[in-house]
């Protein structure tokens, strides 16, 4: 009889939960495996807690079953107090975060909190340190509010969006104009300000057609792109140089390695002519 309840239980959070994600006007991904997982993961936190009450609190802040990888559970009460964390947040155990903020200073708890109270689940997006990498990267976090108490699941989004491109984009273009020996070497360090998820620049010298600057392989640098080509056999650089000789600016499609994910992906760059330079930007298409 328990577990008829604890599965009736889950389908009914489950239809709950696709309605009120329908219903946001947020831009959500588009579900993926770590989409899928973290949903899982949430829902069988869900029915733990609901099974156990405040002594599911210490299972989710140690290693077990409720981390998995870089997914990890925690909780926060109404009041805003963090209370369990199986991941980087667990410092925060103890500590009231509601007015606590991203790395963009986006009070994302306070988001969740508010939206808990007013629809009971849902998801938001901010950006947060990835204790796998080191880095701060974009996460999205799915809620269940149960009792007084918000129980949370969120993973990282290793794409970037084209807004992101553009704007990264402009960056470039500002800093070669200014002054180009220093941005080509901002733009070929690994750890600056110019690589931001799987986001980079490159740029092609137009007078000879080679790298002056790749933001994740710093190794081109020097070579010829006339026959950098994609996994389908396209030219991509020579058709590249076509269209901002032609056009000034534009845009290529193909395929590509996606330096986060590591594995081959549709990517979609945005590119302009800066003086001699071909300058580029993409982003990765799910």
């Amino acid at each position: 009889m328990l577990r008829i309840t604890i599965v009736y239980t889950t389908l009914i959070y489950l239809l709950m939960t696709s309605v009120i994600f329908a219903a946001e006007k947020t831009a959500r991904p588009a579900m993926d495996t770590e989409d899928k997982r973290a949903q899982a993961l949430l829902v069988k936190a869900v029915d733990y807690y609901k099974g156990n009450k405040d002594h599911a609190i210490a299972a989710f802040s140690r290693a077990g079953e409720f981390i998995n990888g870089d997914l990890y559970v925690y909780v926060i009460g109404t009041n805003g107090q963090m209370l369990a964390s199986g991941g980087s947040s667990s410092a925060l155990i103890g500590r009231d975060v509601s007015n606590m903020r991203d790395a963009e200073g986006k009070p994302f708890f306070r988001e969740i909190i508010d939206k808990a109270k007013s629809n009971g689940s849902g998801m938001v997006e901010y950006r947060w340190l990835n204790r796998v990498d080191g880095k701060v990267e974009r996460k999205v976090t799915y809620y269940q509010k149960v009792d007084d108490r918000i129980i949370a699941v969120g993973f990282y989004i290793p794409r970037a969006t084209s807004k992101q491109a553009k704007t990264l984009l402009e960056q470039a273009v500002n800093a070669i104009k200014v002054n180009p020996s220093s941005a080509f070497v901002d733009f070929n360090n690994l750890n600056g300000k110019f690589i931001q998820d799987d986001l980079y620049v490159f740029v092609v010298d137009l007078k000879d057609s080679r790298f002056l600057a790749h933001g994740t392989t710093p190794r081109l640098v020097g070579t010829d792109a006339l026959e950098l080509k994609d996994p389908t056999g396209k030219l991509i650089i020579k058709k590249m140089i076509a269209i901002v000789k032609a056009n000034g600016q534009g845009s290529l499609e193909y395929q590509w390695r996606n330096p986060v994910t590591e594995k081959v992906e549709t990517k979609h760059t945005l590119l302009r002519k800066v003086n001699n330079y071909l300058v580029g930007v993409g982003y990765y298409i799910r």
